[in-house]
């Protein structure tokens, strides 16, 4: 039993691990000082707790499959799994606010955020799909093909209201296409089309999805209704100021929506200050440059793909998120990786990491 769990094991990257650890531990400690807090409570550290060590069991399990041999037809089956699922939002979907993103499971009276989950489904099959188009990703049919992979995912997402989501989506196609060698035309025509199609795609959008991207890059003009919330957190780290008002003292964060969720970076900047910000981007670029190291020793295609788009879910993610906290960018509801709570978010994060300790194991095996 002890060398089989040895075995198992040694599938895991030392630095990803540590990195992810470090985080979840923050994570947790952060939850523990903002327990009494009414948007928090121990119900919400313990889901944190629990899901993190359930995250961590599936990443260990799914970095022992070699998803380089695994069939066809099983990427088929769960992209057309992946579809039903955010299909059903649109019938038994519950709302987040303005989006239809939770399905809650009776039975356990648990409610989970399909998209999250589908960030690892996508991430598998558009892997695979690169995988197979291999040097003539840019002839037209195959650029077709891509688009309609992934341009299916993006309108399903769109049309449950989840905007913030769409992006992360979005970025991750876009540092997959770019790492298997996308033509800078193709990048230049989209562009091109897409500030062209831009007033037409803006009269598309909700009232409130305008309003929330407007007044996110200056939450000032509105402060009693849409900026709110960015004000709230822009206070919140202005206190925290250099060395932070310590775990158990902060309190400004205590009357701010959202403040262990979406905005996370918010309650942990006024707790630890620049110090401990700086200390946790640090954290981040590590795991970057872990996967980017990892990727770029691979000789398996299908391998550095999965990582690709591993790095591009973190890096998007992250950057909407701090974004939003810090008032540079719109609030589009997404969470900090490993850190904000959620139970969907926290389980499915270590689910994609999983995918990440896979790759990273089979980087030197001569596949397509």
């Amino acid at each position: 039993m002890i060398a089989f769990i040895k075995d198992k094991i040694s599938r895991i990257d030392p630095v990803i691990f540590i990195c992810t650890t470090l985080l979840s531990l923050i994570s947790l400690i952060v939850l523990v000082g903002a327990r009494d807090s009414e948007y928090a409570g121990m119900r919400t550290l313990i889901m944190q707790a629990a899901m993190t060590v359930l995250g961590m069991i599936f990443m260990v399990a799914i970095a022992n499959i070699d998803f380089a041999n695994v069939p066809t037809w099983f990427y088929v089956g769960i992209y057309g799994f992946s579809a039903v699922l955010l299909l059903l939002l649109l019938f038994v979907g519950e709302s987040a606010g303005d989006n239809i993103g939770w399905i809650n499971i009776p039975i356990i009276n648990i409610s989970v955020q399909p998209s999250e989950f589908v960030r690892a489904t996508f991430i598998l099959t558009f892997a695979r799909h690169l995988s197979a188009v291999g040097d003539e990703i840019n002839h037209p049919k195959n650029i077709a093909a891509l688009a309609l992979h992934a341009g299916a995912t993006f309108g399903l997402l769109l049309i449950t209201g989840d905007l913030g989501m769409t992006l992360v989506y979005f970025g991750i196609a876009l540092v997959m296409l770019f790492c298997a060698g996308l033509s800078k035309w193709y990048v230049l025509g989209g562009a091109g089309a897409l500030t062209v199609a831009f007033p037409f795609l803006w009269d598309l959008l909700a009232v409130y999805q305008q309003k929330r991207i407007i007044v996110g890059f200056n939450p000032d003009i509105d402060p009693l209704d849409w900026g709110r919330h960015q004000i709230q957190s822009r206070g919140a780290i202005a206190g925290g100021g250099f060395f932070g008002r310590g775990l158990f003292d902060a309190g400004s964060y205590k009357n701010m929506y959202a403040c262990v969720t979406d905005f996370f970076f918010s309650t942990y900047a006024e707790m630890f200050g620049l110090v401990g910000c700086l200390l946790l981007i640090g954290i981040y670029a590590v795991l970057v440059w872990r996967l980017i190291r990892l990727a770029a020793e691979c000789t398996d295609r299908f391998s550095a793909f999965l990582l690709a788009g591993v790095i591009g879910m973190i890096v998007v993610q992250t950057v909407e998120n701090l974004g939003m906290c810090l008032c540079l960018l719109p609030v589009v509801g997404i969470t900090l990786p490993f850190l904000s709570a959620g139970g969907s978010s926290v389980l499915s994060i270590y689910m994609i990491i999983g995918i990440a300790h896979s790759a990273a194991g089979n980087r030197r095996r001569s596949y397509r």
